[in-house]
């Protein structure tokens, strides 16, 4: 019995759907590991470059939401 290719396409649309499901997983999962092991002060210091302000200074243990938004202000100005 062959198969309508109206239920062809959907099989595939189906295989198609499920393959980006799986791969948005595992896209989210890469992306956690990513965000968790970026180095904020590093960062900062790559986009805005150093004025001194942080060299030698230990790493923080906060988020770094709030300097990121005093850099923000700064560069409005």
């Amino acid at each position: 019995m062959a198969v309508c290719p109206a239920e062809e396409a959907r099989e595939l649309m189906r295989q198609w759907v499920e393959t980006w499901r799986q791969a948005g997983d595992e896209l989210a999962a890469q992306r956690r590991v990513e965000i968790e092991s970026t180095n904020t002060q590093e960062a900062v210091q790559q986009i805005f470059g150093s004025d001194g302000m942080t060299d030698g200074l230990p790493p923080r243990q906060t988020s770094g939401l709030v300097e990121q938004q005093a850099w923000f202000a700064r560069l409005r100005r």
